[in-house]
C-alpha cells in the first residue's frame, strides 16, 4: 500500500548517542579495538613545543584522518573531510561528536609537508601496528615474497628535458671489483685500471616532478611514476616497502629493500619468492651466503632462433673452459668490468666447422660464451627451483605479494599519487601499508573475538609450518 510521510521530520531535534549510531560489526570499531592509538603521543612528542604556540590538533586524531582515507580509499584529503563531517562512524572514529567542527583540510595536509617531513614517524607507526600483528601471532616470515608496483606520479608525460646522466653505481659494485681482481690475479691476468670515464646514459627527467622516472612498460605505455619495491609474508602481511623513482631496475633495489624487512621483523627468512627481475647472480649470492633460499621462475633463453643454446655449451670446472657441441674448447680469455668471464673458441677451428651457422655470426668465426664469476651460486638457485616445496611457494605470489599491490590499488588509492618527490611518496607508502596492516589487523583480531577456535587453529598452523620448515632445512643442510 502507498504511503506519504505525514510530515517532515528533517528539523525534529533528538537527543542520541553517537555510539548508538555506529554498527557493532563495522570496520571504525574493529580499527578502535584492534590497538591503542595513544601509542602515536610518544612517537611524535618531540615534534611538538611543550609550551610554546597554539594548540595543536590532536595527533591522534590527526593520524586518523590519514587512516580513514588511505582504509576506506578516499581520494583526496579535502575529500575524507567532507565525509567526515557526513559520516557517523567517522566521527565516531575520531571521538568527535554530532556538533564538534571536523579539522580543516590543511592541517593534516600542513602537517604532513612540514611537521612530519624528514622524519620516521609513519616508518615508526607501521612498525608498532606490525609488531601488534607479530604479537598475536598472525604473521610468518619464514617466507618472504618480493616485487614491485609502479604508481603514476602527478606529472605530465610529455613535458620533460632529455639529458646525459651518469649510470648510478651497483649497490654490490665495491664488492664486485674486488671480485673482478681476484679472479684477474687468479688467471694470471693484470687488475683493471680504475675507469677513469663513468658510463653515462640519455634520460627523461620530468618537469612537474624530476625525482619521479619515465616507466615503460609498452611500446604504448610511458608514464613518469614512482617504483613501490614491497615485501610481505605467507598471509598478505606487508613487512616493508621501499620507494624508488620507476626507471630504478628491481634487481637494484632489492637489496636495499631486504635490508629493511631484516631490520624489521628481526629474524632470518628462510625463502625468498621473487620473480625474473631478481634473476641474477649477486642477489642469489647475496641470499644465499645467508643460508636463505632464493626462488624464482624459469626464464627462456634469450638466444637468437636457429643458434646454439647457452646450455649447449658445457662449463668444465676441472679446466676453466667450455666445450662446444663440436666438442670443441673454448678457452678462457678475460674477465671483464662487468663481472663476467669471456671464453673464446679457436677461429681457425670455428672456420671449417659444420656447425659455424648455428653456433655465431662472427665475422672473425670466434664464438664468445660468458660466465659470471658469481655463476656457481646462480646455478645452485636455478637447481633450488625445482624443489616441490618452492614451486608451490612459488605459486603463491598471486595471492600474497600480487593480491597486496592489487589491494593497493583498488582499495587504498595508490593507482597514482598526488604528492611530489621522493620523500613524499616514501612518506605515504607507509601510511598507506600501515592502512592496509591494521585493516587486516582488525579484521583478524574481530573474528578471534567471535570464535576463540580461529585464534587456536592459527596458531598451530603457523608452529605446525615452522616445525616442518625447520626439520627441511635440518635436512638440506
Amino acid at each position: 500500500m502507498l504511503q506519504r510521510h505525514q510530515e517532515d521530520r528533517r528539523h525534529v531535534e533528538t537527543t542520541v548517542k553517537i555510539d548508538d549510531l555506529v554498527p557493532e560489526d563495522h570496520l571504525v570499531r574493529k580499527l578502535e579495538k584492534a590497538i591503542d592509538f595513544s601509542f602515536i603521543y610518544d612517537i611524535v612528542k618531540d615534534l611538538y613545543s611543550p609550551d610554546h604556540g597554539r594548540p595543536s590538533i590532536d595527533p591522534v586524531v590527526l593520524f586518523k584522518m590519514y587512516l580513514i582515507r588511505y582504509i576506506f580509499g578516499i581520494r583526496s584529503m579535502r575529500e575524507t573531510v567532507e565525509q567526515i563531517r557526513t559520516n557517523v562512524a567517522y566521527r565516531w572514529f575520531l571521538g568527535l561528536s554530532l556538533h564538534d567542527p571536523v579539522p580543516h583540510h590543511s592541517t593534516p595536509s600542513k602537517n604532513y609537508a612540514r611537521r612530519f617531513a624528514g622524519t620516521d614517524v609513519f616508518q615508526k607507526i607501521f612498525s608498532r601496528i606490525l609488531e601488534e600483528a607479530f604479537q598475536h601471532g598472525l604473521v610468518d616470515p619464514s617466507v618472504v615474497f618480493v616485487d614491485s608496483t609502479h604508481v603514476k606520479a602527478s606529472a605530465n608525460k610529455r613535458k620533460f628535458n632529455t639529458e646525459v646522466a651518469e649510470v648510478e653505481a651497483k649497490a654490490y659494485q665495491e664488492e664486485l671489483e674486488k671480485e673482478i681482481e681476484r679472479d684477474r690475479i687468479a688467471h694470471g691476468k693484470s687488475p683493471l685500471p680504475p675507469e677513469t670515464d663513468k658510463k653515462k646514459r640519455e634520460v627523461k627527467i620530468s618537469k612537474t616532478d624530476p625525482e619521479s622516472g619515465m616507466f615503460v612498460k609498452n611500446e604504448r605505455e610511458r608514464v613518469f611514476a614512482y617504483s613501490y619495491h614491497t615485501a610481505c609474508d605467507r598471509h598478505g602481511w606487508i613487512l616493508q616497502s621501499y620507494v624508488t623513482a620507476a626507471n630504478v631496475h628491481d634487481s637494484q633495489a632489492f637489496f636495499e629493500l631486504f635490508e629493511r624487512v631484516k631490520q624489521e621483523v628481526k629474524q632470518r627468512p628462510k625463502d625468498v619468492c621473487i620473480d625474473a627481475g631478481y634473476k641474477t647472480p649477486a642477489i642469489a649470492k647475496y641470499l644465499l651466503e645467508q643460508e636463505i633460499h632464493p626462488i624464482w621462475p624459469y626464464t627462456r633463453p634469450k638466444t637468437k632462433e636457429g643458434f646454439f643454446r647457452k646450455s649447449e655449451f658445457a662449463y668444465d670446472e676441472h679446466f676453466d673452459c667450455y666445450l662446444c657441441p663440436n666438442n670443441q674448447v673454448l678457452s678462457y680469455s678475460t674477465t671483464n668490468r662487468e663481472g663476467y668471464r669471456e671464453y673464446k673458441s679457436n677461429p681457425s677451428v670455428c672456420k671449417t666447422c659444420p656447425y659455424l651457422e648455428k653456433c655465431t655470426g662472427s665475422k672473425s668465426h670466434t664464438k664468445v660464451v660468458t660466465r659470471h664469476v658469481w655463476q656457481d651460486y646462480y646455478e645452485e638457485a636455478e637447481h633450488l627451483r625445482y624443489v616441490p616445496e618452492h614451486r608451490e611457494l612459488y605459486e603463491r605470489r598471486k595471492e600474497t605479494i600480487e593480491r597486496s599491490f592489487a589491494d593497493l590499488k583498488e582499495k587504498h588509492g595508490l593507482r597514482w599519487t598526488n604528492y611530489r618527490g621522493l620523500e613524499r611518496n616514501q612518506m605515504q607508502a607507509m601510511l598507506v601499508c600501515a592502512a592496509m596492516n591494521l585493516k587486516k589487523l582488525a579484521n583478524c583480531l574481530w573474528r578471534m573475538g567471535i570464535s576463540p577456535l580461529f585464534h587456536l587453529c592459527m596458531s598451530l598452523f603457523s608452529s605446525v609450518h615452522q616445525g616442518r620448515q625447520m626439520l627441511k632445512w635440518n635436512k638440506m643442510v
